[in-house]
């Protein structure tokens, strides 16, 4: 015996099932998290990469902690250098392997393709940024544990260390995602090597910038690679809290190159 629908003891009815599309974006935290993802690992698989951010700072510490092929002045070689060489690794992730990679994405079209999807320009240079930082982690830490293994004794505020990196990655990471944006990939190429070369030798890294005539030293220190090293020493060698002169070079770099990446950055 069944029950009619509708009458005293009849159960309701299923409500239909609701087919309907619902576009729309996800929100833009979860577009950056997946981007940051795709970005880590494109990145961890490129040897030459690898290189650029590991290998090499880590010979130049090695090598010029261990020899006395420059002149570094008074006290102890890697207390000098390894400061030097941690704003170099920010340098050749934030800046150089960055600007060099996202130049050949746009010149592949891969920018062009994310450019027909919902992730914004603010999005994907979050999203670049956050790909540099968590490689930054990893140099930090083989970085500084080659450098303790020669002997390296680091003390001061690491609040002060970190607020230091955090702004000069925001920094290199902007005038990179700039030149990426604006030149040709074999431009992007060649001028970001050019840069981190020139960086290399005149940037305070592993030659002293009191080596150099007064009025170029000034000049120099107005660098972002040069206030980076500079207040990193001020605080691991030095014992210095949050140098303020280097903090706010690198403040000017930092606000100008995002506000400028974030303005030109062209997909294609």
């Amino acid at each position: 015996m069944t029950t009619a629908p509708g009458a005293p003891g009849a159960a309701p009815a299923a409500a239909p099932l609701d087919l309907a599309p619902a576009p729309g974006a996800v929100p833009l935290p979860r577009m950056i998290l997946a981007q940051t993802a795709y970005e880590l690992r494109t990145l961890l698989r490129n040897g030459e990469q690898l290189l650029l951010t590991l290998v090499i700072p880590v010979v130049l510490l090695t090598l010029f902690s261990t020899t006395s092929l420059l002149d570094l002045g008074s006290g102890r070689r890697v207390d000098f250098l390894a400061p030097g060489v941690l704003a170099l690794a920010v340098m050749s992730t934030a800046f150089t392997g960055q600007a060099i990679g996202t130049g050949f994405e746009r010149r592949y079209g891969v920018l062009k393709r994310l450019g027909a999807t919902p992730l914004p320009r603010v999005g994907l240079i979050a999203a670049k940024t956050l790909t540099v930082v968590a490689v930054e982690v990893l140099q930090a830490a083989v970085i500084s544990a080659v450098a303790l293994a020669l002997g390296w004794h680091p003390h001061g505020d690491p609040l002060s260390v970190l607020v230091l990196l955090l702004l000069g990655t925001a920094a290199f990471s902007g005038f990179g995602l700039l030149m990426a944006g604006t030149l040709r990939a074999e431009a992007t190429l060649a001028a970001a090597n050019l840069v981190y070369i020139l960086l290399l030798a005149v940037g305070g890294v592993v030659f002293p910038l009191d080596k150099f005539p007064g009025g170029v030293r000034s000049a120099l220190e107005l660098l972002p690679i040069s206030a980076l090293a500079d207040g990193l020493r001020d605080v691991l060698r030095d014992g210095a809290a949050f140098p303020g002169g280097p903090l706010l070079v690198l403040a000017v770099w930092a606000v100008a190159g995002l506000a400028l990446a974030a303005r030109f950055f062209r997909w294609e």
